[in-house]
């Protein structure tokens, strides 16, 4: 799984058994409230998640910012609340967004943003 997290919206993606093919889901709204962390966490049990992979949206020059910590604590938190039997993973998503836009299609952006990361991720295995 791979989650593309923002305030508002969490983009969600998942691969096929193979690891060959990510799909996007629809956004979770909300997930630092605890609604959209509920739905997330079933989410995560109902699809049997095996790892996630969280986006790290660093500056263009690689340094952090903001939404770079924003990240580094959601992945932290999330993590907490999985437990060691899913590692959640932090991963590079600078031009994840664009490519994704680019790309188009029918889901919502942030879920295309997700699963343009996964495939990138899957690519690097």
């Amino acid at each position: 799984m791979a989650l593309d997290h923002g305030s508002a919206r969490t983009g969600v993606a998942l691969s096929d058994p193979s690891g060959t093919i990510a799909t996007p889901l629809p956004a979770i709204l909300r997930v630092g409230a605890r609604k959209g962390r509920r739905e997330l966490l079933r989410l995560i049990a109902e699809k049997e998640v095996e790892r996630i992979v969280v986006g790290l949206p660093l500056g263009l020059r690689g340094h952090d910012t903001d939404q770079t910590r924003e990240a580094r604590a959601f992945a932290a938190a999330l993590q907490e609340h999985v437990g060691d039997g899913v590692p959640v993973e932090l991963y590079d998503e600078r031009f994840t967004t664009r490519m994704a836009q680019a790309a188009g299609g029918e889901a919502d952006e942030d879920s295309r943003a997700a699963a343009v990361l996964l495939e990138e991720w899957l690519r690097r295995l």
